[in-house]
């Protein structure tokens, strides 16, 4: 009887923890944000509020992509959102591993709300983009840019990046690396301050910019420069690395480092303080680091400008077809 009533006990005990925990962890859906103080966590946010989701109605997994990717393949995440680019080889591979992955598109209501609160714009996925895609699939978009450093980049070098940028990009392996032509140099530039070394270079291949000009605090060209990427398991990391490669090869006396980090917030907050000379970045922090709102609220960032476009980052949310859902609206 006494092992009866220990048995008993212990399951009792074990219910109840499992309600406490849920009950902490959130309820509904097991979705992944992106990492904490990420600007995919940040926009996966704006994305739930703008159908009306609640911190409670979700469990939140701050993971990143390629993790969340895991997570999605063995269960135990429903839905992840990632800002990435088009193909995304992690979702590609998720595919070939599962077999049923399914995309959801975001409503027009919802993408309304999210340009209306951020610099996020609407972007199709084609249905060709992917091949379990049957339609295609409405999403948002932002800007991956290059930003680089007022107080380190010379106008002459700031020339010398954004042309090599346009007319070495043939050189550059990287999937991303087609979306760097004349013809999209400017994506992502709309309100931010313009490199005038960068300007310069547009003009004279017949783009009008109306950005306004960036004021230097430097004259002489700088050698060595240090250009922050992302993770390494990332896009920004290999695709910043075979872009440094082609300056390097390129534009006479120039050596850049590429370097591992944290990625478009802390890019822009060392060009701040003065330990980076170019950052890869999404345009929408980049703004808000201009701005001093959002992240860099009581720290803005006076010493950067805009040097080029990279390729287009779009939100690209996922699941499984096992799971059941359909759309956003079913976690209301």
């Amino acid at each position: 009887m006494r092992k009866k009533t220990l048995l008993f006990g212990s399951v009792v005990l074990g219910l109840i923890l499992i309600t406490v925990l849920s009950a902490c962890s959130g309820g509904g859906k097991n979705i992944a944000i992106g990492p904490p103080a990420s600007e995919t966590n940040s926009v996966s946010k704006l994305i739930l509020e703008a159908y009306g989701i609640g911190d409670d109605d979700y469990s939140a997994y701050q993971e990143g992509f390629a993790d969340a990717a895991d997570g999605v393949q063995d269960g135990n995440i429903d839905i992840s959102i990632g800002i990435l680019g088009l193909p995304a080889g992690s979702i590609e591979s998720l595919q070939a591993s599962t077999g049923d992955v399914k995309m959801l598109s975001l409503s027009d209501d919802a993408i309304a709300y999210i340009e209306e609160n951020s610099g996020y714009l609407r972007y199709t996925i084609t249905q060709d983009m992917y091949d379990f895609l049957d339609s295609d699939i409405e999403t948002v978009t932002a800007y991956a840019i290059l930003m680089g450093n007022t107080d380190t980049i010379s106008e002459e070098l700031g020339y010398e990046l954004a042309k090599s940028m346009v007319e070495n990009a043939s050189e550059n392996t990287h999937a991303q690396s087609e979306h760097m032509t004349l013809e999209n140099a400017l994506k992502g530039a709309e309100d931010l301050p313009i490199h005038p070394g960068a300007k310069r270079y547009y003009e004279e291949q017949g783009l009008t910019v109306n950005n306004p000009v960036a004021e230097l605090n430097v004259s002489e060209f700088k050698n060595d420069l240090i250009l922050g990427t992302g993770s390494q398991g990332g896009t920004y990391y290999p695709l910043g690395g075979e872009i440094a490669t082609i300056w390097n090869n390129n534009i006479e006396g120039l050596n850049v480092t590429n370097t591992e980090t944290g990625a478009s917030v802390e890019n822009l907050a060392s060009i701040r303080d003065g330990n980076m000379d170019l950052g890869m970045t999404v345009h929408v922090p980049a703004l808000d680091a201009i701005n001093g709102t959002g992240d860099f609220e009581g720290n803005q960032v006076t010493n950067t400008a805009f040097i080029g476009h990279i390729y287009p980052e779009v939100v690209q949310i996922v699941t499984r077809e096992n799971s059941g859902i359909e759309s956003l609206d079913e976690l209301k």
